[in-house]
């Protein structure tokens, strides 16, 4: 077993949030009744979601919901499923719509369901309620096995990177696709194969290869090996997963959103493989300028031609949609408008946002919601060096920006979304960058972080 979470759930039926990239989730939890799981495409309770109870109704049913309504799509009896004295073991996996969960150590499961509607499972939250609170241990990134056998073990994909470790003797292979299947097009990334000699990256199945390179010895059955493998805008990416040197690269002329990844091992090889969430190497550097000359505030608006002088900068009180001279640029609104690096005071938090000066006001992402500030502060003559990364890999040094109501630092993060580069808040311990979009808080695993 690999990287595991402890959580505590209080008795509130509020879900803790966090991402998965793979289709299923291991954990053991310890409660007395009510043990809840969610699966959505964000960090927050939004449709669609399913919703998965474990012991409720005082320790004797479980059932499946979906988006919070009844009738619940899937109910059994399971008398004392759970324990409030002792951890009890269980998964909860989805594959094409089809989601279900079942015990530690039992391949058959005791809850299942197809979704008719499908969507992309991104995070999975748990919380505990109806009197109980819980203990949890989840697993990120188990070991599991893949046998000498052409046939990929498919998983959806988060973000724009997939970190793994890999024990075998020879051929590790891995495909990205855009569905959970061997379809085109399709990549291939084949390390340590021909023997453990050689390593190559395949296009659609045919040959030839698009990259191939010498890789003697690159695998081990005896210990695992890290790696990453990254891709945007149709750039691949194969890195050493410790020194993050570049092993393999190749640019695809005609790109394809990437859903899902699958891996394998065969050719006389069997391999055991570890998956992680978010990858800890490098970035890809942009692939085009950074916003501070793209987004520089056009003629007529307040702050035009001041310069963003470099320096720490400073936090500058304003109102009522004031831009102050010198105040920093950070995106622009859907109509082009820009968008100010601003912050706010909210439930006892100090909350990066964004200033858009013909709303009147800034705006702050916290509980879900946008949230309006009449009353708020502008970054002025600051940095306006922005750094692509995701989850929780926060560059050393990174800018401050305010910090929430339980203390922790946050961070000046944006994102590209419908059409805006909106500023907001970058929240470590979540893995994510929050804006405030269309009255929502909505969250992003990849996301680019301001600094000095």
């Amino acid at each position: 077993m690999a990287n595991i979470m402890d959580l505590a759930t209080e008795d509130k039926l509020e879900y803790h949030f966090f991402p998965v990239s793979s289709g299923s989730v291991q954990f053991k939890v310890r409660t007395p009744n009510d043990a809840h799981i969610a699966l959505t495409m964000g960090p927050a309770e939004s449709d669609p979601m399913v919703e998965i109870f474990l012991g409720g109704w005082g320790n004797t049913k479980s059932v499946i919901r979906r988006n919070r309504t009844k009738p619940d799509k899937v109910e059994i009896e399971t008398p004392g499923i759970l324990n409030g004295g002792e951890f009890r073991g269980f998964w909860v996996r989805w594959d094409g719509g089809i989601i279900s969960a079942g015990r530690e150590g039992e391949a058959i499961p005791f809850l299942s369901w197809a979704d008719p509607e499908p969507f992309p499972i991104a995070f999975v939250g748990v919380c505990t309620g109806w009197g109980a609170t819980g203990s949890w241990k989840i697993e990120d990134g188990a070991e599991f096995n893949t046998p000498d056998s052409l046939e990929y073990k498919f998983g959806p994909v988060v973000s724009g990177s997939l970190t793994f470790e890999y024990r075998g003797p020879h051929n590790c292979h891995v495909s990205l696709t855009q569905a959970p299947a061997e379809v085109d097009p399709m990549y291939e990334i084949m390390l340590g194969g021909w023997e453990n000699t050689k390593s190559v990256i395949r296009h659609c199945r045919q040959k030839p290869d698009k990259v191939e390179v010498p890789t003697p010895g690159i695998m081990n059955p005896n210990e695992f090996r890290k790696f990453v493998i990254e891709w945007r805008s149709g750039r691949v990416l194969v890195r050493d997963g410790q020194s993050g040197e570049v092993i393999m690269e190749w640019v695809d002329p005609v790109p394809f959103n990437i859903t899902h990844f699958g891996v394998r091992s065969a050719w006389g090889a069997r391999g055991q493989w570890r998956i992680s969430h978010f990858s800890g190497a490098q970035p890809l550097p942009p692939s085009a300028p950074v916003a501070a000359p793209l987004y520089a505030a056009p003629p007529g608006y307040p702050g035009a031609g001041a310069p963003i002088v470099a320096g720490i900068g400073n936090w500058v009180d304003a109102t009522s949609g004031q831009v102050p001279p010198g105040a920093v640029v950070g995106g622009q609104d859907c109509n082009g408008e820009p968008l100010y690096v601003a912050r706010a005071q909210h439930e006892g938090a100090v909350i990066p946002g964004k200033l858009c000066s013909s709303h009147g006001c800034a705006f702050v992402a916290w509980g879900g919601m946008e949230h309006g500030k009449n009353e708020y502060q502008v970054l002025v003559g600051g940095p306006n060096n922005w750094v692509r990364t995701n989850g929780s890999n926060v560059p050393p040094g990174a800018f401050p920006g305010g910090e929430s109501e339980d203390g922790e630092p946050l961070y000046i993060g944006r994102v590209n979304h419908e059409g805006s580069l909106t500023t907001g808040k970058v929240q470590q311990s979540h893995g994510v960058c929050y804006i405030s979009f269309g009255g929502q808080e909505l969250g992003f695993p990849e996301y680019e972080v301001l600094m000095p």
